[in-house]
């Protein structure tokens, strides 16, 4: 059982808004080239980033880097309830991704509560300079958290490279790059490059390209792009091809996905005005 909404508003910053409701699906190995925001309102997220087993329970906010392969499971068979905001990769300082790594669950009730009312905003036409506002005390809020605990991050082997062949894989995202190809430009064997890439990441270049694609296509669906057409923009070979992979990273198929906009608010907009309260703010 899937339930879900998705757009994006007109807000700097802001690349994609995902309301979602799950029971049974099992989010594979996936990247965003986006922070990832999340919060849930009902259920526990389980989840593994750079290999480590995490949670998501209601209680916190959990900040995602980009670029770091990350998975998601209902921890029950109740399944779980969430709402994310992705935040493009500029809107946060990339030198803060190691620590994100380390340290995604925030527990910051007022963080929370900030998150939720941007949420709130988000839902409203006509508040994106509200929803700008908001965002503007997150994001601050959110370095602070995150440069109170930041330390060197340790080297690992080959990490050099695996991060030199991520980099060329997000410049091919559309166009791809063969193996052979990515071991010529990076001057290393195919099988060195797979495995470094596989211990820095904790998956395979074929599946991080993959996602990435699924990534840019939810971008483009949610631009107006028809399925067909932003299966083969994103460098899919067909619409089939797309749908195949798009249903088992997102849990729901392209053409569902692109239209479902975004919620009403629970009890209309003068409701989430008055659940808006100055101190929540």
């Amino acid at each position: 059982m899937a339930e879900i909404h998705a757009w994006r508003p007109s807000v700097a910053g802001v690349a994609e808004v995902f309301h979602a409701r799950f029971t049974d699906h099992a989010y594979p190995m996936h990247v965003h080239g986006t922070w990832t925001l999340l919060i849930v309102d009902d259920g526990v997220v389980r989840y593994d980033l750079d290999r480590h087993e995490h949670g998501a329970p209601g209680d916190i906010v959990t900040l995602l880097p980009p670029h770091v392969p990350h998975n998601g499971t209902a921890a029950t068979a109740h399944g779980f309830r969430k709402r994310v905001v992705y935040l493009d990769g500029d809107r946060l300082d990339e030198r803060l991704i190691g620590t994100a790594v380390d340290r995604p669950e925030l527990r910051d009730p007022l963080l929370r509560r900030r998150v939720h009312g941007l949420h709130t905003a988000l839902t409203l036409p006509g508040e994106e300079l509200e929803a700008e506002s908001r965002l503007v005390l997150i994001c601050e809020r959110l370095e602070g958290h995150l440069r109170r605990t930041a330390g060197a991050v340790p080297d690992r082997r080959d990490a050099g490279l695996a991060h030199r062949l991520r980099d060329l894989l997000d410049a091919r995202v559309t166009a791809g790059l063969t193996l052979a190809e990515a071991a010529r430009l990076l001057h290393a064997h195919p099988s060195h490059l797979v495995r470094a890439f596989g211990r820095e990441y904790g998956m395979p270049p074929h599946r991080y390209l993959t996602t990435r694609r699924v990534d840019l296509a939810r971008g483009l669906l949610l631009a107006g792009l028809p399925v067909p057409e932003a299966a083969v923009a994103a460098g899919f070979c067909d619409q089939s091809h797309l749908t195949r992979h798009f249903r088992r990273v997102v849990g729901v198929g392209p053409g569902r996905y692109a239209r479902r906009g975004r919620p009403e608010p629970a009890g209309g907009p003068a409701q989430s005005r008055r659940l808006m309260s100055p101190r929540a703010r």
